[in-house]
């Protein structure tokens, strides 16, 4: 499935992520709903969580995933727990949900990134994020 210049992502809740990517990020903070779960609605404030698998754009090198560890995370959604960008994509998705969302850097890691992770100042980020449970 490909919307907004996406990459190609597998549509199967649970599932390890693969990625196909084609051409470059697209602008701005974009998220895709791959699976709608039918659990409960995700809300800012909220302890969600998580399987989750990064990349950044354009690359298979992984830098975080919850499925190659076989654990999934749980924080606090919205309030400043982790990157702006998953505070603002995560809430108003349901439980069994997989999202594939692509974060430029001001909505990542900014200008810096995180060079210890490989992750570049200028890298858009890839998130796939199946929605595990919220309470």
């Amino acid at each position: 499935m490909t919307d907004q210049g996406m990459p190609k992502v597998n549509a199967e809740f649970g599932a390890q992520p693969t990625i196909e990517f084609e051409g470059e990020a697209p602008a701005g903070l974009k998220v895709v709903e791959l699976v709608e779960g039918d659990g409960p609605l995700v809300r800012k404030g909220d302890t969600v969580t998580v399987n989750y698998h990064g990349v950044t754009w354009g690359s298979q090198s992984v830098f975080d995933s919850s499925f190659q560890r076989h654990q999934p995370a749980s924080f606090g959604i919205g309030v400043g727990q982790v990157i702006k960008g998953w505070d603002q994509t995560v809430p108003g998705h349901n439980v069994g949900s997989r999202l594939v969302v692509s974060i430029p850097p001001e909505y990542g890691y900014g200008s810096q990134g995180v060079p210890q992770a490989g992750i570049g100042g200028d890298d858009t980020l890839v998130f796939v994020i199946d929605i595990v449970s919220t309470r």
